[in-house]
């Protein structure tokens, strides 16, 4: 059982997917914000949401902020997933995660993946306007989120909903925090960036810094919105497009086999 994927990966005896597509979603959230994604993918790619423990379906657990803790979770519960092709995304939190997710598995000689994409995070070195807020207050953290827009206002109007939100979000930026922390190495893989425009808490060009951190092909795209563009079509019709391409080279294949342009097409497919 796979206690950080929100769906199915399938019954052992169906065919595995061209790619699987693990998204890891932002501080406060949980993987619902990716409920919308799965049928603007191509069929031979496999959508599959990550939960982090402490909210949704795992309320009860207790919310993780120490990387190291969560990455020996997700290659323990996702790992036998991942010796097939895969690809990465994260969303603000999450991309710190999905970054430092492939970066821990390439230090241990595993498959990377195909590639990663980040979203709405500026690049791991620069400082964060948000993850320094973790230690204020209720009342400075609220302040905080407000003045990002990262904060629904229907909240305001439910106290025990707007409680649990602060006290996962102070949770999940020390967890960005720590990840933050053990960042450096470039990934051996193609890696791809998207910002929003009207992103006050990752600008266009936090999110370009990324480019340090791939030593196989980088592209940024802008996206219309602010931080939670990963709720408009844009972003997954844009991905899934990408993955398509990604992915192609295998329908050609022989059966049982991967195509040996694959890899490398791959990677052109998603340079600048």
């Amino acid at each position: 059982m796979n206690h950080y994927l929100a769906v199915s990966p399938g019954a052992p005896e169906l065919p595995e997917p061209a790619l699987r597509l693990f998204c890891f979603h932002h501080a406060g959230a949980g993987a619902l914000t990716y409920a919308r994604w799965r049928p603007r993918f191509p069929g031979d790619v496999q959508v599959l949401p990550v939960r982090l423990p402490g909210r949704e379906t795992r309320l009860r657990e207790r919310r993780i902020t120490d990387a190291g803790q969560l990455l020996d979770e997700l290659e323990a519960d996702l790992g036998p997933l991942l010796e097939g092709p895969h690809a990465f995304y994260g969303h603000s939190l999450g991309a710190l995660v999905a970054y430092r997710f492939a970066l821990e598995r390439a230090r241990a000689g595993r498959r990377p993946p195909e590639v990663v994409a980040v979203g709405a995070c500026g690049a791991p070195h620069l400082p964060s306007p948000l993850v320094e807020q973790s230690e204020l207050p209720d009342e400075g953290l609220l302040a905080a989120l407000a003045r990002y827009g990262t904060l629904p206002s229907y909240l305001f109007e439910r106290p025990k909903w707007l409680k649990l939100l602060l006290d996962t979000m102070r949770d999940d930026l020390q967890l960005a925090r720590s990840l933050k922390e053990g960042a450096g190495e470039p990934l051996p893989c193609p890696l791809q960036a998207f910002s929003g425009v009207e992103d006050a808490v990752a600008t266009t060009r936090a999110v370009a810094a990324w480019r340090r951190y791939t030593t196989a092909g980088f592209a940024l795209r802008q996206l219309p919105g602010g931080h939670f563009f990963v709720r408009d079509a844009e972003l997954p019709e844009t991905l899934a497009a990408e993955l398509h391409r990604l992915v192609a080279p295998q329908r050609t294949a022989a059966p049982g086999r991967t195509a040996p342009a694959g890899r490398s097409a791959a990677v052109r497919a998603l340079m600048p």
